[in-house]
């Protein structure tokens, strides 16, 4: 799992000063795993009887490729992004890219912080209160994801730890796992002992995204070329539903309301309950 992960940076959520705002520890990888206590039995493995899955809502963008989406952490906004170079909040819109957005993240408890990167490596730490670029840094193209609750890590995906190229990733509610997709797999890390723990073959529908369900621990919702797959990991079992009419590139949750929404290339975004 060290080898998959190409970045991890610790972030202060408590530390106002924009200098500062992140910094890089030098820490080892496999030392930061080391420090996560690891639950299993702890986490837990609700019944998915009656479990039940449609469209609610849909947000139809600009004639342009959705790339990414992500609910702040009060579950009052959902951002989205992509190839019109534009990360999207409420009626604002940044336009400081030069490439196309590939991903965003809010931070978990400081609500007004959110970070996304962009196809030319470059990661934007983003004030929403001042609506102005923090910082800049190198390492992440295709995400970035937040380490949920505390927020201390900022981890992006690699092209190691799978025999293609790396090009999603997402931690489960308490941060003890990470899940990581590539087009022909899925796979499940301790972050605990840095192995991978469970493994699921994408068969012929393409893999691009995923994301914990908010209110089933044990479901993960898998975004393929045009359909999602809801994999049950408890019990080793999927179903295939009908979504969208290009790639799910990316998928988001909110435990407010136990909702989740897909960003396509179709230029689409949906909500699910």
């Amino acid at each position: 799992m060290d080898e998959m992960i190409e970045d991890i940076e610790r972030f202060d959520p408590l530390d106002e000063n924009s200098e500062t705002l992140l910094s890089h520890d030098g820490s080892d990888v496999r030392g930061i795993y080391g420090t996560v206590k690891q639950s299993p039995n702890e986490h837990q493995k609700e019944s998915v009887k009656g479990f039940n899955f449609a469209e609610v809502g849909c947000i139809r963008t600009r004639n342009s490729k959705v790339t990414g989406c992500h609910f702040s952490s009060d579950g009052k906004f959902l951002a989205s992004a992509g190839h019109d170079k534009k990360p999207s909040y409420c009626v604002q819109a940044y336009n400081g890219h030069s490439s196309p957005v590939m991903s965003l993240d809010f931070h978990p408890r400081k609500t007004e912080l959110f970070c996304f990167c962009d196809n030319d490596n470059e990661i934007h730490y983003w004030n929403l209160n001042l609506f102005s670029c923090m910082r800049m840094s190198k390492g992440g193209m295709a995400q970035v994801r937040f380490q949920p609750r505390l927020g201390h890590f900022l981890a992006a995906a690699s092209d190691k730890g799978h025999s293609e190229i790396v090009n999603y990733i997402c931690w489960d509610v308490n941060g003890d796992y990470l899940a990581s997709v590539s087009h022909d797999l899925l796979k499940l890390w301790s972050v605990a002992t840095g192995e991978c723990i469970q493994e699921l073959s994408s068969g012929g529908n393409q893999f691009h995204s995923c994301v914990f369900h908010p209110s089933y621990s044990t479901v993960l919702v898998i975004g393929g070329i045009s359909s999602l797959e809801l994999w049950n990991m408890a019990e080793n079992k999927s179903m295939t539903i009908p979504a969208h009419e290009n790639i799910i590139s990316a998928l988001a949750q909110s435990p407010v309301g136990g909702i989740v929404a897909t960003a396509s290339h179709d230029g689409s975004v949906k909500l699910w309950k």
